[in-house]
């Protein structure tokens, strides 16, 4: 971004003016860091997102990548306003949300939801499964014809759970169930939005690709809009329609989700993508890897100018450039429609 304070406003076009569900600009949140006990003052701020843009479309799968402490976790708590915002604007359906409180927000909840990463600290211990997904309908106040239980169980068997197991405990059921339940709670007023916050990183990879066949189901069903945050490159590639990749708070690439992959040009993306193993053992041995040095930098105290400038092996290369050390390179549409850079030197790679 060019500031931390404003983002700009090229690329978030490539979709057709006013048909994006979900629009952020300059998105901030910074936790404070104070010091003293009875009279504490701020003494800096970790900035965990920090100028954050982009749009979900109605039916469309955003992916949210990027290694563990980019942001892409508290990207999502803030969106649908788990945690408020240091800064930016939310518009959900046209409408700014960013200032909303708790009782403000609790009409959108019927549209917005969020599937968490832990299925084991996401369920109440001491509801039964009838509670859990059927608090929905108790919360909003939602009248049905059959009555709230019929429409748990019929939820349950949606997403792959037997309906006569409506009064067990969440400790009953393996970490794919748990997260099933999560995901029918999550459906049962039928959303437009559904924030998935990295829902199948704790499970096994033979029940990963169960759930995520699952949420595509429902999609295509519901017509549902998804931001999918993942640091799994291949999950993100098999569910995805558009790719964001985040380092340290800041968006560095945008685009489709073939263009990512196939012709990345951003630094970052290429070193993300080189870990990815391919299922072919020849192409696999003659790839170039690339291997990033150093420790993620602290987001209290984030590096001047491109943040990644102090990872970044083309950089480096060049002679470590002052412009990338000195000046923020915008994320601003490069090669083809919808691809979005935010890179000094930008670069299409072929990684095999």
């Amino acid at each position: 971004m060019t500031s931390t304070d404003t983002a700009p406003d090229v690329g978030w076009q490539a979709d057709q003016p006013g048909d994006a569900l979900l629009r952020v600009r300059g998105l901030q949140k910074h936790f404070p860091v104070t010091r003293g006990i009875l009279f504490q003052r701020q003494v800096g701020a970790v900035k965990a997102v920090d100028g954050v843009s982009f749009e979900v479309s109605s039916g469309q799968t955003l992916g949210l990548v990027g290694e563990s402490g980019c942001g892409k976790s508290t990207t999502g708590r803030v969106v649908t306003k788990l945690l408020s915002a240091t800064g930016g604007t939310i518009e959900f359906e046209g409408r700014d949300i960013t200032g909303l409180g708790w009782s403000g927000m609790r009409p959108l909840r019927r549209d917005m939801q969020i599937i968490f990463q832990d299925p084991y600290s996401s369920l109440n211990p001491r509801h039964t499964i009838g509670t859990i997904v059927g608090a929905p309908f108790r919360i909003q106040d939602v009248r049905t014809e059959r009555g709230i239980k019929r429409e748990v169980q019929d939820l349950m068997e949606r997403v792959g759970l037997n309906p006569e197991h409506y009064n067990r405990y969440p400790h009953e059921f393996s970490g794919g169930q748990r997260q099933r339940i999560g995901i029918a709670r999550a459906i049962a007023l039928r959303p437009k939005l559904i924030v998935c916050d990295e829902p199948v990183s704790a499970l096994d990879v033979s029940i990963q690709a169960q759930v995520i066949n699952l949420l595509e189901d429902l999609q295509n069903e519901f017509g549902l809009a998804y931001l999918f945050i993942a640091h799994d490159l291949s999950v993100v590639r098999h569910i995805a329609d558009r790719v964001a990749v985040m380092y340290l708070g800041k968006i560095m690439e945008e685009a489709d989700r073939d263009t990512l992959y196939q012709a990345p040009q951003h630094p970052y993306t290429h070193s993300l993508m080189s870990a990815v193993p391919l299922p072919d053992p020849i192409k696999e041995q003659k790839r170039e890897r690339i291997l990033l040095k150093g420790d993620l930098p602290s987001p209290l105290n984030p590096p001047s100018g491109c943040v990644f400038h102090t990872r970044c092996w083309k950089a480096k290369a060049l002679g470590n450039p002052d412009v990338c050390r000195e000046e923020i390179p915008p994320l601003e549409l490069k090669d083809g429609p919808g691809h979005l850079v935010a890179c000094h030197f930008p670069e299409e790679k072929k990684l095999v």
